[in-house]
């Protein structure tokens, strides 16, 4: 029996008088759920104050509008509300889910987090320390340590920005937190506002009524800046960061792939998921069912700058890291051979099923809202979206496919007890 998408109306979508992009579904359902997006990340840290981004989202949570962290906490509890979010490279969310019921006083506390936070001074060191520590624990995951130094390696920052860029942690760096200072955090609260702003809601609302509890809510938010950071790539560029006492060597390539706006991202999205989809993938099977490289290989879409980017990744043992990073490579660079019908039919169901099930949940259907009005500049209805998954052709990926070599400006990294670039294998040479 074929999964339905769960029932919803469509779209609405508005703007407020202040900039606010607010994006609207109603369904039937006791609950609600919002998706707010503000677009500051850690990437807009100011150069040299790296980690300003991720101390200054805790602190808004340590009181607002009169209350000091407990009571702010409890004010949420009281409500009985589930509360997510965090600070990515482009954006920092909140995220809240509910009982309708509840949905006003949510949106409300949200407000007075972003509008009048305490922000109280004995806080401050408390906050950066935890961050330290954070970062102490980066330093112990050699797959989170290879990661900061991909994106180091493949979109370091220009030295006229004056944004930190991608480029460190979102905890940020030693030499960063040391720099920071109560004011310059305080000072970067007046980034978060409307301007590029966007919240998803979903709830058993009127759509009239849904704009005017948001515009009531939310409406009064500071303007806010709206500044993308430009993400440069740089093609071709290799780096290994020595472990010597690390049991495994792992791998990075970082290559640039489509973005969200252009006509083949559904393309890429099904070439993607037949690379590194599941048990049935080709890295699975090439790299860990075929040789037995490695137990953890993997292909995804990483999105900076409004482009699309594919960043694979392997750990293996040192000695046979040169084997994997070869068949890695080689299985990207037989991509532009095309799909087999069979790789294609399970992508394209694994694709549409998870754009169903990723629905369902109220929370999940309220970050893609925000998501696809943040990067496509639109909603998507999951019906529209299943229908164009399913419109796709085996000619039509294999057409993509045929002019896309992700291997062709690839950058990689490297981390391990040695470079396995310096020691190809022989048997694969």
């Amino acid at each position: 029996m074929p999964v339905r998408p769960p029932p919803s109306s469509p779209a609405h979508l508005w703007t407020l008088p202040g900039g606010l992009t607010v994006v609207f579904e109603r369904r039937l359902t006791p609950g609600f759920a919002f998706d707010l997006r503000v677009p500051v990340g850690s990437a807009h840290d100011p150069a040299g104050a790296e980690g300003t981004g991720g101390v200054l989202e805790e602190w808004l949570f340590k009181g607002a509008a009169g209350m000091d962290a407990r009571a702010l906490q409890d004010a949420f509890d009281d409500l009985g509300v589930r509360r997510g979010g965090g600070v990515g490279p482009e954006a920092t969310r909140i995220g809240v889910s509910g009982l309708r019921a509840d949905l006003r006083a949510a949106l409300a506390l949200t407000a007075d987090v972003l509008n009048r936070p305490e922000l109280p001074g004995d806080e401050f060191e408390i906050l950066t320390d935890l961050a330290r520590q954070d970062l102490e624990g980066l330093e112990d995951s050699p797959a989170d340590r290879l990661a900061t130094r991909a994106r180091q390696v493949a979109f370091p920052r220009p030295q006229a920005s004056p944004y930190a860029g991608y480029a460190h942690p979102t905890s940020g760096t030693t030499e960063g937190l040391d720099a920071l200072t109560p004011q310059g955090v305080r000072e970067h609260l007046t980034r978060y506002g409307q301007a590029g702003s966007v919240l998803g809601l979903v709830a058993d609302l009127e759509p009239g009524d849904a704009l005017a509890l948001v515009e009531g809510t939310l409406g009064g938010l500071r303007p806010g800046l709206d500044e993308p950071v430009p993400a440069p790539f740089h093609a071709h560029a290799q780096a290994h960061e020595p472990h010597p006492d690390g049991e495994q060597t792992h791998l990075s390539l970082t290559a640039p792939g489509v973005g969200p706006r252009d006509a083949h991202w559904l393309a890429w999205q099904v070439a993607l998921t037949a690379l590194s989809g599941g048990s049935a993938s080709r890295l699975f099977h090439a790299v860990r069912e075929e040789r037995g490289l490695a137990y953890a290989v993997s292909a995804s879409p990483i999105l900076l700058g409004g482009h699309g980017y594919l960043s694979a990744y392997a750990a293996s043992t040192p000695d046979r890291a040169p084997e994997t990073l070869q068949v890695l490579r080689e299985e990207l660079a037989r991509l532009p051979q095309g799909l087999t019908p069979a790789e294609f039919e399970r992508a394209r169901t694994g694709l549409a099923t998870s754009v169903i099930f990723g629905a369902e949940s109220l929370r999940g259907r309220a970050h893609a809202l925000t998501r696809d009005v943040a990067l496509f500049g639109r909603p998507r209805s999951v019906q529209t979206l299943r229908q164009s998954i399913q419109a796709l052709t085996l000619t039509h990926v294999n057409d993509f496919l045929s002019t896309y070599d992700p291997t062709r400006d690839a950058t990689t990294v490297t981390l391990g007890p040695s470079d396995p670039t310096l020691n190809p294998d022989p048997t694969h040479a």
